[in-house]
């Protein structure tokens, strides 16, 4: 082995000690828990919309806000940064180093992005004291890839993505598929059984909400109108635009509360 070959080992090796050390354990855990925490106000914003009071954003930026304008706001919000700083390293040590399935790396790479977003937001409403709506953020960049040559084709992939997402999500939380990620052998049958209904209603809700994201995506590629787009906000008002109504957003809602409950177990029984 030459020296820089050496030297490569030397320094993945590092790096995956880096993943595993206890620190960063520890801050994986407290930004499992921010992720129960903007999921959860999320859901508390979507009940309140379904119920007929649509002055807020059901998104992620209008959970921060929320958080923004707590006693000690800011201390929160550096705490949660920490937290999402956390989880792209480790989902991003996951994707370098994990010896998953291809989906499990993909879905991964897809989760270090979605927690950069997260981390973005969180320091512009630090910095500025403002953070742009998923809605704002998806529209704008939809209308950049639909600019560029091939662009329909690109927006239409992404479309097709979130939509099998969304899928994956469901059938995750119909087979109990989350149960790999946890560690069982801690918890008490309670705890599992706790969990296995949380994570059922949650995935489902979750999934729900990306594939209609996805769909939304899907109409701005065909109809070449960056205005279609949108984010989680977008979609969870759309669910109530069906024949079922505004008590279908309720019902999503809600399963979106339960994804928060199962956030809060995962901070503490997931496997890291």
């Amino acid at each position: 082995m030459n020296t820089a070959e050496r030297a490569g080992h030397e320094v993945t090796g590092a790096a995956r000690r880096a993943a595993r050390s206890r620190a960063l354990d520890v801050a994986t855990r407290v930004g499992l828990a921010c992720r129960g925490v903007l999921y959860a106000l999320v859901g508390v914003v979507a009940v309140q919309i379904g119920l007929g009071d649509s002055s807020q954003e059901a998104d992620k930026a209008g959970a921060i806000s929320t958080v923004a304008g707590l006693p000690y706001g800011a201390v929160l919000l550096w705490i949660m940064t920490a937290g999402f700083v956390a989880l792209a390293l480790w989902q991003a040590s996951e994707a370098v180093f994990g010896g998953g399935k291809a989906i499990e790396r993909v879905e991964a790479v897809a989760r270090v992005a979605v927690y950069v977003l997260v981390v973005v937001t969180l320091l512009s409403m630090l910095t500025s004291g403002k953070a742009s709506s998923d809605d704002e953020k998806s529209r704008d960049v939809t209308g950049a890839l639909l600019g560029l040559p091939g662009g329909p084709l690109v927006v239409g992939a992404i479309a097709l993505a979130l939509i099998v997402l969304g899928a994956y999500w469901v059938r995750q939380g119909l087979t109990k598929g989350f149960r790999e990620e946890l560690d069982l052998g801690r918890m008490s049958p309670r705890a599992r059984t706790a969990m296995d209904r949380l994570g059922t209603g949650g995935y489902v809700a979750r999934g729900a909400v990306a594939a209609l994201a996805g769909i939304l995506v899907g109409q701005a590629a065909i109809t070449f109108d960056p205005d279609k787009a949108g984010g989680i906000d977008a979609a969870l008002r759309r669910f109530a635009d069906t024949p079922a109504g505004p008590w279908l957003l309720v019902v999503v809602a809600l399963g979106l509360l339960l994804f928060a409950a199962y956030c809060f177990g995962e901070s503490r029984w997931r496997r890291t």
